[in-house]
């Protein structure tokens, strides 16, 4: 008789995905964005990536056996996510040694600190590249400007990101005049789109991160609720201050497609373990993400705002959970 029932805790629904399968989908929805990094900034795009993912998985490895003393479980893939998503976040002429210390940040601290996958209440990679811009501003924000598929680590020429032009010159100049002026050389929508402009790894090739979000959704990997409500809500809230004011701020169009926000949207903000678990939350925690994102990009004082609005709603997560619950089995659902 003991065989016919089992007791387990939940939860109880069956499912064939598993944890590596969906994290090497991520793995595989990147792919084109990392194609195209490396055509436009030549191999020191790949060579930051190898760097940050090789390091993401020794340091786990190592945590685990030696300090937490477990079995690794490196082969799950969610070390290799972070160090891509990690390695999009860095400019790719950032030295070396800075990759593998935000690496070591990344899964020590952001990570592995709060017990490992599954109980990390913030995103991993955005801690580790939150660290190395607090700590190195200056080498985190000399962007290399593309210049093409042969482009080596050593001969990058630097430059700024379309970003940063537009923060450093609202009050000084209308934005028609800063998007025409040729010495500033701003990229047009065109460029935005394909990916010929400055930045990091992520902040490029619009059309490839977009690829990876269609893959994802079909795969089921994630769901449009995060994604579409923070780049909604910044097309909003963009447009409406555009409306206003068109002399001293960009079209939503232009935000849309420029710095780490498609990356951020897509990739980062959807983190299974650090994004609310109910539909309805999801949509709550990208509002949230995209409101901060706008009033750090146009009233802060850094030009991007995206990474903080994330860590910032990963703190809220845990609230809006227990806000926003799903229908316990069996609990009558009141209509009206």
């Amino acid at each position: 008789m003991n065989k016919l029932l089992t007791v387990s805790p939940s939860p109880h629904e069956y499912s064939k995905e598993s944890t590596p399968k969906l994290m090497y989908g991520v793995v595989i929805a990147l792919a084109p964005a990392l194609l195209a990094t490396i055509w436009f900034f030549g191999w020191a795009a790949l060579l930051v990536t190898s760097v940050s993912v090789i390091s993401c998985v020794i340091f786990e490895y190592l945590i685990q056996k030696f300090i937490l003393k477990k079995e690794p479980s490196i082969k799950d893939g969610s070390a290799i996510v972070t160090g891509l998503l990690l390695a999009f976040c860095l400019p790719t002429n950032l030295p070396l040694g800075l990759v593998i210390l935000g690496s070591l940040v990344a899964i020590g601290v952001g990570k592995m600190t709060f017990g490992g996958l599954g109980n990390n209440p913030f995103n991993p990679a955005l801690v580790g590249r939150v660290f190395l811009f607090l700590s190195f501003p200056v080498q985190m924000t000399t962007w290399p400007v593309p210049k093409g598929f042969n482009t080596s680590f050593s001969d990058a020429i630097t430059g700024a990101t379309p970003l940063s032009v537009l923060n450093e010159n609202y009050e000084k100049m209308p934005v028609d005049q800063i998007m025409n002026d040729p010495e500033l050389s701003m990229p047009g929508y065109s460029k935005l789109f394909w990916g010929e402009m400055g930045g990091s790894l992520g902040e490029i090739a619009a059309f490839a991160l977009i690829l990876g979000l269609a893959y994802m959704l079909i795969r089921k990997i994630i769901t449009w609720h995060i994604p579409v409500s923070i780049l909604l809500t910044v097309a909003v809230f963009t447009g409406i201050l555009w409306l206003a004011n068109p002399e001293a701020n960009a079209d939503p169009l232009y935000h849309l497609m420029t710095g780490g926000l498609l990356l951020g949207a897509i990739y980062m903000a959807t983190d299974y373990v650090s994004s609310p678990m109910s539909k309805k939350g999801m949509i709550i925690y990208g509002v949230g993400i995209g409101i901060i994102t706008v009033l750090i990009r146009r009233f802060g004082a850094y030009p991007e705002g995206v990474q903080f609005a994330i860590l910032i709603m990963n703190a809220f997560t845990p609230l809006i959970n227990n806000y926003i619950k799903p229908s316990r089995f069996g609990e009558e659902v009141k209509n009206g």
